[in-house]
């Protein structure tokens, strides 16, 4: 069984959310380490479809 960087990385992701989600109590770390969480994600994700489709530059 092959598991992708890309879906190890969004469950570590998710991990990471639900562990930061359970300990934090001040509601605004919690959020604001939840919104970090989030734009890593997105991050990741445009990243991965920049490098996906670097060959395909149209002139």
């Amino acid at each position: 069984m092959r598991i992708s960087r890309l879906t190890m990385a969004m469950v570590a992701y998710a991990v990471l959310a639900i562990l930061s989600w359970r300990t934090l109590t001040d509601e605004k770390l919690r959020l604001a380490t939840l919104a970090v969480l989030a734009l890593f994600a997105v991050k990741t994700l445009v990243r991965r479809k920049d490098v996906a489709h670097a060959g395909n530059d149209e002139k």
